[in-house]
């Protein structure tokens, strides 16, 4: 019986010491482990770089819509305010009569090497810089000039009340506020009073009758580094002056 409970005893000794041993891990086991959490680190790390990555085209495309939406208000604000003359204030122009001043003309003019529109209106919409508010009918006049810093360019927007400066004195360019940066391109089509689309209007003219344009559809492509984006939009007129025979 004695011999038993020693050969037990002894037993038991060993496999509380191999149950010891089995608790601990092996050098082998623990580069394995080390060899695994580095795949998982190098992993989770690789991703927050590609998340991280993408942010600056994410906020770029941001402010690309942002400032293509803010431009694009501004132009209809300010064409929803038109002003124009009525007959019988407004008549024919004589040959040598002078232009009426609520006159509406849409025109290209070549700059940077590309041919641009400029669109000239008055308005209700006047925005003072002053101290104090002024309310009158401004010369709104929309243009595009190089950016002078890449291939893109810019819209102004030049703002000024009566009197309005001639076709020869266009004003202060440099003082005009830029509306949108990174321009690619721009275009204004005018609608007549019977749905002909016109790339150019001038409510001064025989061609169109002295007549104003119903709506004008603006297109306006901006550049980022994502590419380029395309923004549309057409204004209806509330003021319509019909063609004159």
């Amino acid at each position: 019986m004695g011999a038993t409970r020693d050969m037990r005893a002894i037993k038991n000794i060993k496999q509380s010491g191999h149950g010891r041993r089995r608790a601990g891990f092996t050098l082998l086991e623990i580069l394995i482990a080390m060899f695994i959490f580095a795949v998982i680190v190098t992993t989770i790390f690789g991703s927050y770089r590609a998340v991280f990555s993408t942010i600056g085209p994410m906020n770029e495309g941001i402010k690309t819509y942002e400032m293509a939406l803010n431009g694009l208000n501004r132009i209809s604000v300010d064409l929803q305010s038109m002003v124009i003359a009525w007959p019988p204030r407004y008549t024919v122009p004589d040959f040598n009569s002078r232009p009426d001043p609520y006159r509406i003309q849409g025109d290209t003019e070549h700059t940077g090497g590309t041919d641009f529109p400029r669109l000239r209106f008055t308005s209700l919409a006047h925005i003072s810089f002053q101290n104090k508010p002024e309310e009158d009918i401004a010369e709104i006049v929309y243009y595009v000039r190089p950016s002078g810093e890449d291939t893109t360019f810019v819209i102004k927007r030049s703002d000024r009340l009566e009197p309005y400066p001639t076709s020869d004195e266009k004003g202060e360019e440099s003082n005009d506020p830029v509306l949108s940066e990174q321009v690619k391109s721009l275009t204004f089509k005018y609608y007549d009073h019977n749905g002909a689309v016109h790339e150019r209007w001038d409510s001064e003219s025989h061609e169109f009758e002295y007549a104003t344009p119903v709506a004008i559809d603006i297109t306006l492509e901006l550049e980022d580094k994502g590419g380029t984006h395309l923004f549309h939009t057409i204004v209806k007129l509330p003021l319509v002056r019909k063609p004159k025979k």
